[in-house]
């Protein structure tokens, strides 16, 4: 299992603090958006070489992580 921890980045002057793909300006609510949009995990790579499956993993990781804490916390 991939440990989302160790790709996704967020730097407080870097893109006003959002989650990045390891350093690079593509955020996590960008690849996320693409995913949503319909596009595919392959489509992604061709468009955008410098990411890897295992970063559009990471990105469905920390997402869903986000998602099971607000469900917690509202709890």
């Amino acid at each position: 299992m991939i440990n989302y921890k160790e790709i996704i980045t967020i730097e407080p002057g870097k893109l006003g603090g959002k989650p990045c793909i390891r350093n690079m300006r593509i955020t996590v609510y960008d690849v996320l958006s693409w995913l949503a949009s319909g596009m595919s995990t392959e489509e992604i790579l061709d468009d955008f070489p410098e990411l890897t499956k295992e970063d559009i993993l990471a990105c469905l990781q920390y997402a869903a992580e986000r998602a099971h804490q607000i469900t917690h916390q509202r709890a």
